[in-house]
């Protein structure tokens, strides 16, 4: 039987993420989720792609407030319900409507990456939808995510790569959502659906990974070539030109409802599409 063995948020991008025992389900993935992020004066998204050390900025949302803690540069509060000037941000080709958190949050940003930057939140009354060409006549919503609201990796897949490694890795160098048990290695790629107590999920996308997976996540620096280097050697796809690790899933029915580790799912394979 599948089941949730792991459930995690980024509530902010390619910041620190926050593990959960429950999440709940949005239109837009689980809640808060790349809800806020730090961009250039500009507008562009900054990840650690061109800024590993956000990978040292831990996260948490109380009540009221996101906080933020990093070595050397304190900790930030900042109200859930900040009011804040209306702006546009980019996600790579996307222009996505925001609400910059203030001048406090963008000098604490500032101390951190040696840079100018400043802290946006997602509006609320936008819809930001993931590409068709992948979800067809549903009309999935994301927040600040590089495109779609969910990942999901088995742990077999992730002990398989492990077991080619030469030094085993984190789970978090990979940043799941969601860590399913019961599936074989891989078996993720041929899910279609997953479904429990009105909750669907569908399967849409590989996962082509980027450089982020070679940045150790506590220290906030890039360590090498791996595991892209060894991912490379037998998870090429030719066709997104990367290698694939997981699987990008949205969100089709559920809105509302919990998801918890230990949570059983059935699954549709594609071949039953």
């Amino acid at each position: 039987m599948i089941a949730i063995a792991g459930l995690y948020t980024y509530p902010v991008k390619s910041c620190r993420g926050i593990e959960h025992a429950a999440a709940r389900l949005t239109e837009a993935g689980l809640e808060h989720d790349r809800e806020w992020m730090f961009v250039t004066p500009g507008g562009r998204f900054l990840t650690q792609r061109e800024e590993p050390r956000l990978a040292r900025i831990e996260v948490a949302i109380t009540g009221d407030a996101l906080t933020l803690a990093a070595d050397g540069a304190g900790r930030l509060s900042v109200p859930l319900e900040a009011a804040g000037a209306r702006v546009e941000v980019t996600v790579w080709r996307d222009r996505v409507p925001a609400v910059d958190q203030g001048d406090a949050a963008a000098d604490w940003a500032g101390s951190l990456l040696g840079r100018e930057a400043r802290l946006v939140r997602f509006d609320r009354d936008a819809r930001r939808p993931s590409d068709r060409a992948w979800t067809g006549e549903t009309e999935a919503l994301n927040r600040f995510s590089d495109g779609f609201p969910l990942l999901v990796i088995s742990r077999a897949s992730f002990d398989d790569l492990n077991a080619r490694l030469s030094v085993p890795l984190p789970m978090n160098r990979f940043r799941p959502s969601i860590v399913l048990d019961g599936v074989p290695p891989y078996g993720e790629d041929g899910l279609r659906e997953l479904r429990s107590e009105g909750v669907v999920l569908r399967v849409v996308k590989p996962c082509a990974r980027c450089v982020i997976t070679t940045t150790d996540q506590d220290a906030g620096v890039v360590v090498g070539e791996e595991p892209l280097r060894t991912l490379k050697a037998y998870r090429w796809d030719a066709a997104l030109r990367g290698a694939t690790f997981g699987q990008n899933a949205i969100v089709v029915g559920g809105i509302g409802r919990r998801l918890r580790v230990g949570m059983q799912l059935e699954a549709t394979p594609q071949s039953a599409a």
